[in-house]
């Protein structure tokens, strides 16, 4: 029986699905960087399932992992029971990824998707702290379940919990209030002032860059004060890595180059390498003080994953040759948004709303939007807050999928696969470009080149 695969969807599942009216297209294969229609037509893809897929669609390597695991009638689902699979991940992870960066943590393995991790770190905590109170940051995004959502700084996100969502604290995160003023210090005197009415909270949870919040970057010096605040007032301090970990940014975790040593860290998106679903929480020993069956979840025995997360570690992070890569391939993406920015003024200047660029940098351009990033996680903002959105939807009519982000979808956010190739690359910076003349004409911003 054939059927109209788009109808069916619309009629039947809830009005909640978002990303199905960016990209209207009814998906049925994908390879590497791309992604194939029920009609042939081929999309490049710089979205990557937000940060799911970094290792590419159908990795060959992985994919038959999970193909000679699943023929050899091997366990699919085993609860946290013991399995050789788990063994398996649990030995390679440390391995290659904890032993090296002198790093001891706990595994937990709390449920399959990112807001598991997160809901298990705010819960371990308040259990190792005594305390209540968690403290967030402006334009955070943790996920979308009441305890992550408490911690999210995103208002249309936070209204659809339906309640109050209470028992946190957020405070400015880096250059929330531009470059002269320096948060931590204005952080450190709340705690510090028993009139502030801020309680001591049990722990500071943060993104050393906020995806979903608009690629907002925090520099090596603030995530230091941010440490030494939780280690003076007796805070865990919790690193969200979901999205920018897994070599999103560089290194496999996202806050290596500033030196830091996270109490607890959540990991999920790509840690399966695969797109299948699977979320840590890394916990330093000394506060893994869960009662058994304390905190747990049905999912939290997907073999499936654990097998190609393993395959993924042997393949990509025994050395740095892969780090080192997609360094190189994000300043490839980093040069070409700068020159984006400073040949087309059109699209308005650094944003102003706050008064002052909210991410500054030497190379912050007078009359473009806004670049910033880290590692193959960059981004473009635009005072103009409809430039980004109409940059993604006749980018998807070229053939390329890319997402916006902030809490204005304000800015156009790239996330191809960490594995792209140059070739493939450089074809989707030059449709960016395209796409850009084009909605500055489409938005009435320049003059189309016929009538100039």
């Amino acid at each position: 029986m054939t059927i109209d695969s788009m109808a069916t969807i619309t009629d039947n599942e809830s009005q909640v699905r978002s990303y199905i009216r960016n990209f209207p297209a009814v998906f049925k294969k994908a390879k590497g960087s791309w992604i194939e229609d029920i009609e042939g037509r081929k999309y490049l893809d710089f979205f990557a399932g937000a940060s799911v897929l970094n290792y590419g669609h159908n990795h060959p390597e992985l994919k038959k992992a999970l193909i000679d695991y699943l023929s050899n009638d091997n366990i699919t689902h085993s609860l946290d029971m013991a399995s050789v699979a788990r063994a398996e991940f649990l030995e390679t992870f440390k391995r290659i990824i904890l032993d090296p960066r002198g790093m001891d943590y706990r595994v937990q393995f709390p449920g399959p998707t990112g807001t598991n991790a997160v809901e298990a770190a705010l819960k371990i905590a308040r259990k190792v702290k005594g305390r209540e109170k968690i403290m967030s940051f402006t334009s955070a995004f943790h996920g979308m379940s009441l305890g992550s959502l408490s911690v999210t700084g995103n208002a249309f996100k936070r209204q659809g919990a339906g309640l109050p969502l209470t028992h946190s604290d957020s405070m400015p995160y880096c250059n929330y209030f531009g470059p002269e003023q320096n948060t931590i210090e204005y952080i450190d005197r709340m705690l510090a002032d028993s009139g502030s009415g801020m309680d001591t909270p049990a722990a500071a949870i943060v993104e050393t860059v906020q995806a979903e919040g608009g690629v907002n970057v925090a520099d090596k010096e603030w995530l230091q004060g941010l440490e030494a605040l939780c280690r003076k007032y007796d805070m865990l301090l919790i690193v969200d890595d979901i999205q920018t970990g897994n070599g999103r940014c560089g290194g496999f975790f996202s806050f290596e180059e500033a030196g830091i040593k996270p109490d607890v860290v959540t990991v999920s998106k790509s840690i399966s390498g695969y797109g299948l679903p699977l979320a840590l929480t890394l916990i330093r020993p000394e506060f893994d003080i869960w009662e058994p069956g304390e905190h747990n979840g049905t999912f939290r025995g997907f073999n499936p994953a654990m097998v190609t997360a393993k395959r993924t570690l042997e393949l990509f992070w025994q050395d740095d040759t892969f780090e080192k890569d997609v360094a190189r391939r994000g300043r490839m993406m980093r040069d070409f948004l700068t020159m984006l920015s400073e040949k087309y003024p059109e699209t308005g200047g650094c944003p102003t709303d706050r008064g002052t660029c909210i991410n500054p940098t030497k190379s912050c351009p007078k009359g473009g939007g806004c670049p910033r990033g880290r590692g193959m996680m960059q981004a473009l903002e635009f005072a103009n807050h409809d430039l980004a959105s109409k940059i993604s939807e006749v980018a998807f009519r070229h053939g390329l999928i890319i997402e916006t982000a902030g809490p204005d979808d304000q800015v156009l956010k790239l996330l191809p696969p960490l594995t792209t190739s140059d070739e493939d690359l450089q074809k989707g910076l030059n449709i960016i470009e395209k796409s850009l003349v084009t909605a500055l004409e489409e938005l009435g911003l320049k003059k189309k080149a016929s009538g100039e």
